[in-house]
Protein backbone atom coordinates (compact mmCIF):
# COMPACT_ATOMS: atom_id res chain seq x y z
CA UNK A 1 0.00 0.00 0.00
CA UNK A 2 1.75 3.48 -0.89
CA UNK A 3 -0.25 6.73 -0.41
CA UNK A 4 -0.50 9.12 -2.63
CA UNK A 5 1.37 12.58 -2.56
CA UNK A 6 -0.06 15.38 -0.40
CA UNK A 7 -0.42 17.75 -3.32
CA UNK A 8 -2.17 14.54 -5.05
CA UNK A 9 -5.14 14.85 -2.27
CA UNK A 10 -5.30 18.62 -2.90
CA UNK A 11 -5.51 18.39 -6.59
CA UNK A 12 -8.27 15.83 -5.85
CA UNK A 13 -10.43 17.25 -3.39
CA UNK A 14 -10.57 20.36 -5.58
CA UNK A 15 -11.05 17.74 -8.41
CA UNK A 16 -13.92 16.65 -6.41
CA UNK A 17 -15.36 19.68 -5.70
CA UNK A 18 -15.87 21.06 -8.50
CA UNK A 19 -17.68 17.79 -10.08
CA UNK A 20 -20.09 17.78 -6.86
CA UNK A 21 -20.83 21.96 -7.85
CA UNK A 22 -21.86 20.99 -10.99
CA UNK A 23 -24.12 18.64 -9.41
CA UNK A 24 -25.77 21.11 -7.47
CA UNK A 25 -26.12 23.72 -10.64
CA UNK A 26 -27.68 21.06 -12.84
CA UNK A 27 -30.99 21.60 -11.73
CA UNK A 28 -31.73 18.05 -9.95
CA UNK A 29 -33.96 18.63 -7.35
CA UNK A 30 -32.33 19.58 -4.00
CA UNK A 31 -34.78 18.06 -1.67
CA UNK A 32 -34.36 14.66 -3.77
CA UNK A 33 -33.74 12.05 -1.13
CA UNK A 34 -30.44 10.88 -1.46
CA UNK A 35 -31.30 6.83 -2.21
CA UNK A 36 -27.78 5.58 -0.20
CA UNK A 37 -27.98 7.86 2.46
CA UNK A 38 -32.21 7.83 2.80
CA UNK A 39 -32.58 10.05 6.09
CA UNK A 40 -30.75 12.86 3.61
CA UNK A 41 -31.78 15.15 0.90
CA UNK A 42 -28.98 16.20 -1.90
CA UNK A 43 -28.76 19.82 -0.09
CA UNK A 44 -28.35 18.25 3.27
CA UNK A 45 -25.94 15.44 1.70
CA UNK A 46 -23.77 18.71 0.21
CA UNK A 47 -23.62 21.28 3.64
CA UNK A 48 -22.74 17.71 5.28
CA UNK A 49 -19.77 17.32 2.59
CA UNK A 50 -19.05 20.99 2.57
CA UNK A 51 -19.40 21.25 6.71
CA UNK A 52 -16.63 18.84 6.76
CA UNK A 53 -14.38 20.39 4.14
CA UNK A 54 -14.58 23.84 6.35
CA UNK A 55 -14.45 21.61 9.51
CA UNK A 56 -11.05 19.97 8.34
CA UNK A 57 -9.98 23.57 7.26
CA UNK A 58 -10.32 24.86 10.43
CA UNK A 59 -8.35 21.90 12.19
CA UNK A 60 -5.16 22.65 9.99
CA UNK A 61 -5.07 26.23 9.28
CA UNK A 62 -5.54 26.83 13.27
CA UNK A 63 -2.92 23.53 13.61
CA UNK A 64 -5.28 22.36 16.45
CA UNK A 65 -4.44 19.95 18.79
CA UNK A 66 -8.09 19.06 19.93
CA UNK A 67 -11.33 18.79 18.30
CA UNK A 68 -12.92 22.19 16.90
CA UNK A 69 -16.72 21.03 17.52
CA UNK A 70 -17.99 21.48 14.45
CA UNK A 71 -20.84 24.53 15.58
CA UNK A 72 -18.13 26.76 15.93
CA UNK A 73 -16.71 26.80 12.58
CA UNK A 74 -18.19 29.63 10.34
CA UNK A 75 -20.87 28.41 8.57
CA UNK A 76 -19.54 24.97 9.26
CA UNK A 77 -23.69 24.12 8.82
CA UNK A 78 -24.00 25.73 5.26
CA UNK A 79 -25.46 28.96 3.59
CA UNK A 80 -28.86 30.85 5.56
CA UNK A 81 -30.88 30.27 2.35
CA UNK A 82 -32.39 26.92 2.02
CA UNK A 83 -33.30 25.46 -1.47
CA UNK A 84 -30.99 27.61 -3.15
CA UNK A 85 -28.67 25.88 -5.74
CA UNK A 86 -26.49 29.51 -6.09
CA UNK A 87 -26.20 29.82 -2.74
CA UNK A 88 -25.04 26.26 -1.55
CA UNK A 89 -22.55 26.36 -5.24
CA UNK A 90 -20.73 29.33 -4.19
CA UNK A 91 -20.78 28.04 -0.39
CA UNK A 92 -19.50 24.61 -1.42
CA UNK A 93 -17.08 26.53 -3.76
CA UNK A 94 -15.39 28.32 -0.37
CA UNK A 95 -15.22 25.20 1.45
CA UNK A 96 -12.96 23.58 -1.62
CA UNK A 97 -10.85 26.78 -1.52
CA UNK A 98 -10.57 27.08 2.13
CA UNK A 99 -9.56 23.29 2.93
CA UNK A 100 -7.12 23.11 -0.14
CA UNK A 101 -5.14 25.93 0.94
CA UNK A 102 -5.06 25.36 4.32
CA UNK A 103 -3.74 21.70 3.35
CA UNK A 104 -1.30 23.47 1.05
CA UNK A 105 -0.03 25.87 3.16
CA UNK A 106 0.14 23.24 5.56
CA UNK A 107 2.14 20.36 4.00
CA UNK A 108 1.49 16.80 4.96
CA UNK A 109 3.23 16.97 8.38
CA UNK A 110 1.79 19.61 10.17
CA UNK A 111 0.90 18.18 14.11
CA UNK A 112 -2.97 18.63 13.93
CA UNK A 113 -5.59 17.13 16.11
CA UNK A 114 -7.04 13.77 14.24
CA UNK A 115 -9.59 11.21 16.06
CA UNK A 116 -7.93 8.19 14.82
CA UNK A 117 -4.57 7.54 12.23
CA UNK A 118 -1.80 10.23 12.42
CA UNK A 119 -2.06 13.04 14.06
CA UNK A 120 -1.02 15.46 11.05
CA UNK A 121 -1.88 17.42 8.13
CA UNK A 122 -1.96 14.63 6.00
CA UNK A 123 -4.23 12.63 7.44
CA UNK A 124 -7.04 15.44 6.62
CA UNK A 125 -5.84 15.27 3.30
CA UNK A 126 -6.33 12.02 2.76
CA UNK A 127 -9.58 11.43 4.82
CA UNK A 128 -10.96 14.59 3.02
CA UNK A 129 -10.57 13.00 -0.36
CA UNK A 130 -12.06 9.50 0.83
CA UNK A 131 -14.90 11.58 2.14
CA UNK A 132 -15.80 13.54 -0.62
CA UNK A 133 -15.52 10.39 -3.38
CA UNK A 134 -17.91 8.73 -1.41
CA UNK A 135 -20.21 11.42 -0.88
CA UNK A 136 -20.07 12.29 -4.87
CA UNK A 137 -20.99 9.11 -5.22
CA UNK A 138 -23.86 9.68 -3.65
CA UNK A 139 -24.92 12.54 -5.06
CA UNK A 140 -24.74 11.15 -8.51
CA UNK A 141 -26.53 8.21 -8.02
CA UNK A 142 -29.31 10.92 -6.09
CA UNK A 143 -29.15 12.58 -10.10
CA UNK A 144 -28.26 9.62 -11.56
CA UNK A 145 -25.36 11.04 -12.83
CA UNK A 146 -22.39 8.90 -14.29
CA UNK A 147 -19.55 8.91 -11.42
CA UNK A 148 -16.21 7.45 -12.07
CA UNK A 149 -12.94 8.08 -10.18
CA UNK A 150 -9.41 8.12 -11.12
CA UNK A 151 -8.12 4.36 -10.02
CA UNK A 152 -5.47 5.42 -7.20
CA UNK A 153 -7.98 7.46 -5.97
CA UNK A 154 -10.62 4.10 -5.60
CA UNK A 155 -7.42 1.77 -4.01
CA UNK A 156 -6.35 4.59 -1.70
CA UNK A 157 -10.11 4.75 -0.78
CA UNK A 158 -10.39 0.66 -0.17
CA UNK A 159 -7.23 1.28 1.67
CA UNK A 160 -8.15 3.31 4.12
CA UNK A 161 -11.95 1.87 4.61
CA UNK A 162 -10.01 -1.19 5.61
CA UNK A 163 -7.66 0.16 7.97
CA UNK A 164 -10.23 2.72 9.32
CA UNK A 165 -12.21 -0.76 9.84
CA UNK A 166 -9.37 -2.15 12.03
CA UNK A 167 -9.49 0.92 13.93
CA UNK A 168 -13.48 0.67 14.67
CA UNK A 169 -13.43 -3.00 15.62
CA UNK A 170 -10.91 -2.39 18.10
CA UNK A 171 -12.09 0.66 20.13
CA UNK A 172 -16.10 0.24 18.76
CA UNK A 173 -15.87 -4.08 18.73
CA UNK A 174 -18.06 -4.09 22.20
CA UNK A 175 -20.66 -2.30 20.40
CA UNK A 176 -23.35 -4.55 18.36
CA UNK A 177 -22.91 -2.21 15.29
CA UNK A 178 -19.20 -4.12 15.11
CA UNK A 179 -19.86 -7.39 16.73
CA UNK A 180 -18.37 -9.66 14.10
CA UNK A 181 -19.42 -13.05 16.51
CA UNK A 182 -18.76 -16.33 14.14
CA UNK A 183 -16.55 -18.38 13.12
CA UNK A 184 -13.20 -16.18 11.04
CA UNK A 185 -14.07 -15.49 7.85
CA UNK A 186 -12.23 -13.59 4.57
CA UNK A 187 -13.56 -11.53 1.89
CA UNK A 188 -10.99 -11.03 -1.32
CA UNK A 189 -11.64 -8.34 -3.11
CA UNK A 190 -10.65 -8.27 -7.23
CA UNK A 191 -10.77 -5.67 -9.03
CA UNK A 192 -10.59 -6.80 -13.11
CA UNK A 193 -10.66 -3.90 -15.30
CA UNK A 194 -7.24 -1.84 -12.71
CA UNK A 195 -3.89 -2.19 -14.66
CA UNK A 196 -1.57 -4.64 -13.09
CA UNK A 197 1.26 -2.04 -11.35
CA UNK A 198 -2.04 -1.11 -9.15
CA UNK A 199 -1.89 -4.15 -7.20
CA UNK A 200 -5.92 -3.90 -6.45
CA UNK A 201 -6.92 -6.66 -4.59
CA UNK A 202 -7.07 -7.17 -1.04
CA UNK A 203 -7.69 -9.69 1.21
CA UNK A 204 -9.91 -8.93 4.28
CA UNK A 205 -10.36 -11.76 7.31
CA UNK A 206 -12.16 -10.64 10.37
CA UNK A 207 -14.28 -12.99 13.32
CA UNK A 208 -14.03 -12.53 17.24
CA UNK A 209 -10.50 -12.23 17.17
CA UNK A 210 -10.63 -8.97 15.19
CA UNK A 211 -9.86 -8.20 11.95
CA UNK A 212 -6.08 -7.81 9.53
CA UNK A 213 -5.99 -6.84 5.85
CA UNK A 214 -3.33 -6.88 3.37
CA UNK A 215 -3.19 -6.41 -0.59
CA UNK A 216 -3.27 -9.47 -2.78
CA UNK A 217 -4.40 -12.26 -4.80
CA UNK A 218 -5.35 -14.97 -2.10
CA UNK A 219 -8.15 -17.32 -1.46
CA UNK A 220 -10.93 -16.34 0.52
CA UNK A 221 -14.15 -17.27 2.25
CA UNK A 222 -16.04 -15.17 -0.69
CA UNK A 223 -14.62 -12.88 -3.61
CA UNK A 224 -16.45 -9.74 -4.82
CA UNK A 225 -14.99 -9.12 -8.48
CA UNK A 226 -15.70 -6.47 -11.03
CA UNK A 227 -14.73 -3.00 -12.35
CA UNK A 228 -12.52 -0.92 -9.27
CA UNK A 229 -15.36 1.57 -8.74
CA UNK A 230 -18.13 -0.92 -8.53
CA UNK A 231 -16.36 -2.57 -6.21
CA UNK A 232 -15.34 0.34 -4.20
CA UNK A 233 -19.03 1.50 -3.97
CA UNK A 234 -20.21 -1.76 -2.87
CA UNK A 235 -17.96 -2.28 -0.58
CA UNK A 236 -18.99 1.17 0.84
CA UNK A 237 -22.52 -0.16 0.30
CA UNK A 238 -23.11 2.23 -2.22
CA UNK A 239 -24.07 -0.66 -4.85
CA UNK A 240 -26.24 -3.68 -4.35
CA UNK A 241 -24.01 -6.52 -4.59
CA UNK A 242 -26.35 -7.44 -7.45
CA UNK A 243 -25.17 -4.50 -9.46
CA UNK A 244 -24.12 -5.14 -13.53
CA UNK A 245 -20.80 -5.85 -13.80
CA UNK A 246 -20.47 -7.65 -10.01
CA UNK A 247 -19.84 -11.07 -9.03
CA UNK A 248 -19.95 -12.63 -5.77
CA UNK A 249 -18.09 -16.03 -5.96
CA UNK A 250 -18.45 -18.33 -2.30
CA UNK A 251 -20.14 -17.45 0.39
CA UNK A 252 -22.13 -14.85 -0.13
CA UNK A 253 -23.98 -14.46 3.57
CA UNK A 254 -20.03 -13.83 4.66
CA UNK A 255 -19.93 -10.82 3.08
CA UNK A 256 -23.55 -9.54 3.77
CA UNK A 257 -22.91 -10.50 7.59
CA UNK A 258 -19.45 -7.77 6.89
CA UNK A 259 -21.39 -5.23 5.43
CA UNK A 260 -24.55 -5.34 7.50
CA UNK A 261 -21.83 -4.51 10.51
CA UNK A 262 -18.61 -2.61 9.45
CA UNK A 263 -20.93 0.61 9.12
CA UNK A 264 -18.54 4.02 8.38
CA UNK A 265 -19.68 6.34 5.72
Amino acid sequence: MTLLAHDRYCDEIAHQVDQLRALVTSGTDLSATVPTCPDWSLEKLVRHMGGALRWSAALVRTRAQENIPWDEVPLGRGPEERGDAAALDAWLAECGELVVGALREAGPDAKVWSWTGPATSGFWARRMTCEITVHRADATLTARAPYDVAPEVAADALDEWLELAVWLQRYRGHEDAFRLDGPARSIHLHATDADSSLNAEWLLEYGPDGVQWRRGHEKATVALRGPLTSVLLAFYRRLPLDAPGLEVVGERAALEFWLSRATFG
